[in-house]
């Protein structure tokens, strides 16, 4: 692939601000996505477990409904988070985007509907399981399946991404154009690790779920004592999976003793045994974020040399600053969204320490919350329709 091929792609108009500005927002919205993305697989594949438990085992009685619950909640943030990093990758990678929807066109279009399906179904499962102990079992292992294939998907369109070099032979293999869009690339060894994630991640959720609940007298000694066992084993079973799934795609990339590599690997290590003491899992879920955003980090610095080496550099990206633009983007990011998620991450905590119905109404912090929430959401949309509007006038008058 010719450099001059991919800086022709870029975007004429440029980005409008500092092209690392983006590419660590990049870094950071792709490890939130992950996350949930690891736990919505986690928790729902550890529910069908706990459908054929849960009429002979009163702990998984509590615990699968709970885990359901947890699936459908992460599908529904997984959903909104991922359109973040997609973003972001489009304003400083467009070429490998564009191209890569070019070239799996169709499966780009699939992506949607299976998606869809998969959490139509997911609602299913839920229903079925809330009317019937151990309901919906088919109906869960399919939205599973397809939940999984989607995910697939999205690792084939970043897979053929990361393929500049043989973008002309998916595009004419032997010399015949090919405008099908069912150009197909799996990494198996970057997949295995990539799925291999959900079960630490949903073992330190039960770790958390467990000290969450510790403190509620209407959950029993033996179930909380249960769930926190449970999150362990798994936990230290699914970081060494990981670890070694990880070891071996960094062999394969040639990246092993690249030093942000290394720390990774430290990362894991401090992980497994914080998790295997269990001693404040909290604390645990703040590290396990740090090695999210270095795993964040690790794709990005290899999608970052491949495209180097190309003679593409996103630093060298023309920009054409929009001040305007980035000042009401950093204030929707950070106040805006950093007050709402204040309020329901509160609202939640609150409700999951009281037993029986829980008054928001009379409790301050979720009630001023509640309120700078919605006041700074009205204002956002003022400012927001107002000034769309008022530069719309002023160049069409």
């Amino acid at each position: 692939m010719d450099a001059s091929v991919l800086l022709a792609l870029r975007d004429p108009a440029g980005v409008p601000f500092y092209p690392v500005v983006f590419q660590a927002l990049y870094v950071l919205t792709w490890a939130l996505h992950a996350a949930f993305v690891f736990l919505a697989l986690g928790s729902m594949g550890l529910s069908l477990y706990g459908t054929f438990k849960q009429k002979s085992d009163s702990n998984w009685k509590i615990l699968t409904p709970h885990l359901i619950q947890t699936g459908k909640i992460s599908i529904s943030i997984l959903i909104v988070l991922g359109v973040a990093p997609l973003l972001f990758t489009q304003v400083i990678y467009d070429p490998n985007w564009y191209v890569t929807n070019t070239l799996s066109g169709m499966w780009i279009f699939i992506f949607i509907y299976t998606l869809v399906l998969g959490y139509i179904l997911y609602y299913w499962y839920f229903f079925a399981n809330k009317k019937t102990n151990g309901g919906g079992k088919l109906i869960g292992i399919i939205s599973f399946l397809i939940l999984i294939f989607a995910g697939v998907l999205m690792h084939n369109f970043a897979v053929t991404s990361l393929m500049p070099n043989d973008w002309m032979n998916m595009y004419a293999p032997n010399g015949i154009v090919d405008n099908s869009g069912w150009t197909f690339n799996v990494d198996i060894i970057r997949l295995i690790f990539m799925l291999s994630l959900s079960i630490p991640v949903v073992g330190l959720f039960l770790q958390n779920y467990s000290r969450f609940l510790s403190t509620r007298e209407d959950f029993s000694k033996t179930f909380v004592e249960y769930t926190a066992s449970l999150g362990t084993k798994l936990g230290i079973v699914g970081l060494i999976i990981s670890a070694l799934a990880f070891v071996a795609w960094m062999l394969q990339t040639g990246y092993l003793l690249h030093p942000l590599s290394i720390a990774i690997v430290i990362g894991v290590v401090i992980l497994l045994l914080m998790i295997f003491r269990n001693s404040n899992s909290y604390i645990t879920t703040i590290v396990l974020v740090i090695v999210a955003l270095l795993i964040s980090a690790m794709r990005e610095l290899i999608r970052f040399d491949i495209m180097a080496k190309l003679g593409y550099s996103i630093y060298e990206y023309p920009m054409n600053l929009e001040i305007p633009t980035i000042v009401m983007f950093l204030l929707t990011f950070l106040v805006l969204g950093g007050v709402g998620v204040a309020y329901l991450l509160t609202l939640a905590w609150k409700v999951g320490k009281t037993q029986g119905i829980f008054d928001g109404t009379k409790d301050k912090a979720v009630t001023r919350l509640g309120n700078y929430t919605l006041s700074i959401m009205v204002l956002w949309m003022v400012v927001y329709f107002g000034w769309g509007m008022t530069i719309l006038f002023m160049n069409i008058l």
